[in-house]
């Protein structure tokens, strides 16, 4: 069984990383601090898509109640997520710290545009913490004693 992040949270990370490379575009201080965020964001991404994300592609299965064998397989990756759960929110702590310097070089130059860009991406990281990586945590003990795990 495949695992795959909702297409509702790719599209969103495909639009935030969109908007960071305009971003990172920019000249002087506000592409310098964009870039600084870049190279936080990139790395973390990716393991979110690789592990924290993609077990989320199987609630509405088990809203519905379907349990298969072939589920056991996401158990790596909820563990994995569990493991390093602290380290994914210390990392959330060193972007939201870089997109509010984003966020306060975009007000004094008036580019309200990267100010709410910074907002909409410290909400999403919020968003990950309270709701999407409990519940990833979650679909891997739920499933554990349903497959005798």
């Amino acid at each position: 069984m495949e695992y795959k992040i909702p297409e509702s949270l790719k599209k969103e990370h495909q639009e935030l990383h969109a908007e960071l490379v305009r971003a990172t575009q920019e000249k002087g201080k506000i592409g310098e601090a964009a870039q600084a965020v870049a190279e936080l964001l990139h790395p973390h991404f990716v393991k979110e898509e690789e592990y924290a994300l993609p077990p989320l592609g199987l609630l509405s299965h088990l809203a519905a109640g379907k349990i298969i064998p072939a589920m056991e397989k996401v158990l790596m990756l909820t563990d994995v997520l569990k493991t390093g759960l602290h380290l994914m929110l210390e990392e959330h702590k060193a972007i939201v710290a870089a997109l509010n310097t984003l966020a306060e070089i975009a007000k004094k130059e008036n580019r309200e545009e990267y100010v709410l860009f910074a907002k909409k991406l410290i909400l999403h990281a919020r968003t990950e913490e309270e709701v999407l990586y409990p519940a990833a945590i979650l679909i891997g003990e739920y499933l554990k004693p349903k497959l005798n795990r």
